[in-house]
């Protein structure tokens, strides 16, 4: 029973890993850290092996989770210098120095940002982001729709600084 047990989680993680990885890279911009996020995934899902029905899932959700603390942390750490820096002209306004879809994502509150990592970053259809979620199939449409038109917005307003 614990050799099959074994290899199916090795065959997982052979299967999930490059791409979870490859995922969480697109977010947290770093090589070093989204191999931590990923292991550290796979670390929560091997502690719960026997409970959890949905291991992709349970993974997406958990690096969405340790992605979420990690652009906690970072800004954190921002406003951490931005304290300790006296001078008003060397304080940055990260929304319009950086105008990219990562930040404008990190941006939306929580019930708009995780469908939009599961079903567009990590490509899962809406029926599965709703089950993961505890959503409706609706409600997880419309969460959608309302993130894309607020990325919109920020999105509009960033460039239109930048001019």
């Amino acid at each position: 029973m614990k050799r099959s047990r074994d290899r199916a989680a090795s065959e997982l993680f052979a299967a999930l890993y490059p791409r979870l990885a490859g995922w969480c890279r697109r977010l947290v911009d770093d090589d070093e850290t989204a191999h931590e996020i990923a292991s550290e995934a796979f670390t929560r899902l091997w502690a719960r092996w026997t409970s959890v029905e949905e291991p992709r899932g349970f993974l997406y959700v958990t690096a969405a989770n340790l992605v979420r603390d990690h652009w906690r942390k970072l800004e954190r750490e921002r406003r951490a210098v931005r304290r300790a820096t006296t001078e008003a002209a060397v304080r940055p306004h990260p929304e319009q120095d950086d105008p990219s879809v990562r930040l404008l994502v990190r941006s939306l509150p929580e019930r708009l940002r995780v469908p939009i990592l599961l079903h567009y970053y990590a490509d899962m259809p809406i029926r599965e982001v709703a089950a993961l979620t505890g959503r409706k199939e609706g409600t997880v449409k419309a969460d959608l729709h309302a993130a894309r038109e607020l990325l919109r917005v920020h999105l509009r307003r960033s460039l239109d600084h930048t001019r």
